[in-house]
């Protein structure tokens, strides 16, 4: 019984130090990557004093306004204070709205996670059995018709498929809403739109990781000691398949939340992508900033999900981790 305990005392240290050592490598990450974007935005054109003080304001009111929001100040002075505003949850305020950015992002980002979340269990349930499907009769008819269904849905843009849906299933059949955010019907259409090319790409790295594993000597082994073909599949094969799907799964559910503009726009959903594209098109720059700069922490905390689960089928990966630690 000691032993056991020091055991699971010892795995639950390496498991924390693996935590915490890939929660400390998304420090530079975001430095980084709200300097870039930050240093970008700065370099666009207009003068958001002007902006905010409209037409017809005085010289004096668009300095003091200025002076007000920091922009008077060098530009390495003003990133500092930018970020130690973010630090406690200060983003500025939009200057359209004149909305706390911060609390503006996390009022549109659940609409934006059901989307994502729905869309990628759409893709999931659709594409693994596709692909497993097609694994299993490679090169034949029923091979072919799924990867063609894969090169549809990978090239097919993602506004043409939610313009399409919603002149069949809003406009003619009448059983969705054409957009908005009215239940769960409204969900349908936009997570299918983002889901289908989703679905496609996953399929074909289930049908090509579950090729490549059922070319290994476990599987014959599986096969000659009398297992059934479901069991062989299901448990041997699809189980030591599933470490490039979860990746692939993970790393979209990333893009799917921080780039689906195009859907929210096309359905009027009011997501994290819709709210991006009005502020841009507004040039509410503070609106703009802090979004991509929420959205790049957000994606790269999703990744840190991801390499914790990839961790958890493959304890190879957190032994490593850990050695180098």
């Amino acid at each position: 019984e000691i032993a056991s305990c020091l055991v699971g005392s010892e795995m639950c240290i390496r498991d924390s130090k693996y935590v915490v050592n890939r929660l400390l490598s998304l420090i530079p990450v975001i430095l980084v990557t709200s300097f870039l974007i930050y240093w970008a935005m700065s370099l666009t054109e207009g003068d958001p004093a002007m902006m905010i003080a409209g037409d017809g304001a005085s010289k004096e009111m668009i300095d003091q306004i200025r002076h007000d929001l920091g922009l008077d100040q060098p530009f390495l002075l003003q990133y500092f204070n930018y970020m130690r505003g973010m630090l406690v949850g200060d983003m500025g305020k939009s200057y359209v709205t004149n909305k706390d950015v911060f609390h503006t992002f996390f009022q549109y980002l659940p609409n934006t996670l059901y989307l994502g979340g729905a869309a990628v269990i759409i893709a999931t349930l659709v594409s693994i059995p596709l692909g497993i499907y097609t694994a299993i009769h490679q090169n034949t008819w029923k091979d072919t018709a799924g990867m063609i269904f894969a090169l549809f849905g990978t090239s097919m843009p993602n506004f043409w498929l939610g313009l399409m849906l919603i002149i069949i299933f809003a406009l003619h059949l009448r059983l969705f809403p054409t957009g908005g955010n009215f239940g769960w019907k409204s969900l349908v259409l936009p997570a299918v739109t983002v889901g289908f090319g989703l679905a496609a790409l996953i399929t074909r790295i289930t049908r090509s990781s579950m090729l490549d594993v059922m070319r290994q000597d476990y599987m014959t082994t599986a096969r000659a000691k009398g297992c059934s073909e479901h069991r062989v599949i299901y448990k041997h094969g699809l189980k030591n398949a599933l470490i490039p799907i979860i990746t692939a799964i993970g790393l979209q559910m990333s893009l799917v939340i921080t780039g689906s503009v195009l859907a929210e726009t096309v359905f009027s959903w009011p997501g994290i992508g819709r709210l991006v594209y009005e502020s841009i098109t507004r040039r509410d720059i503070p609106m703009v900033t802090g979004s991509i700069i929420l959205c790049s922490i957000l994606m790269c905390l999703i990744n840190l999900v991801v390499d914790l689960v990839y961790a958890f089928f493959d304890p190879r990966i957190k032994a490593q981790y850990s050695k180098k630690g």
